[in-house]
């Protein structure tokens, strides 16, 4: 089994939080972002692609595999954490970061809002179909860049939204928990999410 490791945002460290936010084929948090256009949602009169990508940033207790050198470990956020990293990002003003495939830093993409889910069913999200637990972050992102639209989304190539950044760790349970603390650990992270 491997580690399972609570990050948390280490606020004494200038560098601690989310940087950037990339735009990736394959997204850690297995939600993909939507395309709003005039085809995909249906909102007064509009006429023209609105080249708004809208999706989850951070889901509270989802477990992302990372490889950290050979140790596999299981990572994840708690909802207080998702809502201070949230905070922080805009405090910044990163909005205006992003990447592609966390590689090549992206120019004319830029966040223009940004909230967290407090209620599942009557949430913004549910609007445009997106199932999303309480304590999700979620945010729409502008495409004023034609090229980025053109070559990555509208082709599918990108699917949804990765964060960059620091953060420390809170939870090291390889060693310390005994496999019943880690299996009692786990049913509570598994319940949180309903």
């Amino acid at each position: 089994m491997s580690k399972i490791i609570e990050l948390i945002l280490n606020e004494e460290e200038m560098l601690s939080g989310v940087d950037a936010i990339s735009i990736v084929s394959s997204p850690a948090i297995e939600k993909d972002f939507i395309a709003l256009s005039a085809q995909s949602v249906e909102l007064a009169k509009v006429s023209e692609e609105k080249k708004i990508l809208l999706g989850a940033a951070l889901v509270p207790n989802k477990m992302i595999f990372r490889k950290r050198g050979d140790e596999e470990v299981q990572v994840y956020f708690s909802k207080d954490t998702i809502r201070r990293v949230s905070e922080l990002f805009l405090t910044k003003g990163n909005q205006n970061e992003t990447t592609l495939e966390h590689e090549v830093k992206l120019h004319g993409l830029s966040v223009v809002e940004s909230w967290i889910v407090e209620d599942s069913e009557k949430d913004k999200s549910a609007i445009y179909n997106m199932s999303l637990p309480v304590g999700s972050w979620v945010v729409a992102m502008k495409v004023y860049n034609d090229q980025v639209w053109n070559d990555f989304v509208k082709t599918g190539k990108v699917k949804g939204f990765s964060i960059e950044g620091y953060f420390a760790d809170k939870v090291n349970m390889s060693e310390e928990l005994s496999d019943e603390e880690k299996l009692n650990r786990i049913k509570e992270i598994l319940n949180s999410n309903k």
